[in-house]
């Protein structure tokens, strides 16, 4: 080899392709899943998507014709709070079999209408691109997974109903029943809000608070719910916290530890 002659050119070796990380199932776009674009058929799809595929609801939430999904998620709850309104009312027996599934039906679905709109202003404020009647559909659907819940805690409701005299006891039990029920709906709601793109949850929970408010001092707007009165509607105004501290009192004193 001749040293005069030049060198050959130099290729620099060729670096490892890079890979991106793969992106988390939660982070997928709605309807990326063939799956999640099949139309749901009834309330019993409804129901089930809900509890076992909530990304289909949501999808087909965002597609025109949406009114009929939303009908079925109305039409659960409804159902389904009338049933767990009859297990209230049986503690009380008589007036109390129609007047607490009326209540709590009516209860729900108000306080859902309450707060609707400031749920539409926080998230528009937040950026989010969603439509007035996909977050009616969203929050259909949180009262559907909440009612269902309470379907299936009814029966332990019901036992208690029947094997014991205390109304604060039986006050306890329906809301930490409640309670849960609303957890799992409002994680349904926060899922459904994080696929519209938001730039901040600051509002969402701003809303969760108010939300929660609303409806407990609907529980105080509408008693009895437990007990027995003379009257539908109680005929004096009051704050939830001032009411549940006279029912904890007259509990701990025995007075009003017993039906009516």
């Amino acid at each position: 080899m001749n040293i005069n002659d030049p060198l050959p050119p130099q290729i620099p070796p060729q670096a490892p392709p890079v890979i991106p990380p793969a992106t988390p199932r939660t982070q997928n776009a709605l309807g990326d899943d063939p799956a999640e674009r099949q139309p749901i058929s009834n309330f019993l799809a409804a129901v089930e998507c809900v509890l076992r595929h909530p990304r289909r609801v949501m999808f087909q939430l965002r597609q025109p014709g949406a009114g009929k999904l939303i009908g079925a998620l109305l039409f659960v709850s409804i159902v389904c709070s009338l049933v767990y309104g009859a297990v209230v009312g049986s503690f009380s027996g008589g007036v109390q079999w129609w007047a607490a599934p009326v209540k709590i039906s009516g209860g729900l679905l108000i306080s859902a209408l309450i707060c609707l709109p400031s749920l539409y202003i926080f998230a528009s404020l937040s950026g989010a691109q969603v439509r007035l009647a996909e977050l009616f559909g969203l929050v259909a659907g949180l009262l559907t997974l909440m009612t269902v819940l309470l379907v299936g805690f009814a029966p332990v409701a019901w036992i208690f109903s029947q094997s014991t005299n205390s109304v604060a006891w039986m006050g306890f039990l329906h809301l930490a029943f409640w309670f849960i029920s609303t957890a799992f709906g409002l994680r349904f709601l926060s899922v459904g809000f994080s696929h519209a793109q938001a730039k901040s949850n600051a509002g969402f929970n701003v809303w969760v608070i108010i939300f929660m408010l609303v409806m407990v001092q609907m529980t105080t707007a509408l008693r009895p719910l437990i007990g027995t009165s003379d009257s539908f509607l109680p005929k004096t105004k009051q704050f939830f916290v001032a009411h549940w501290g006279e029912c904890m009192d007259q509990a701990s004193k025995g007075n009003g530890a017993n039906r009516d």
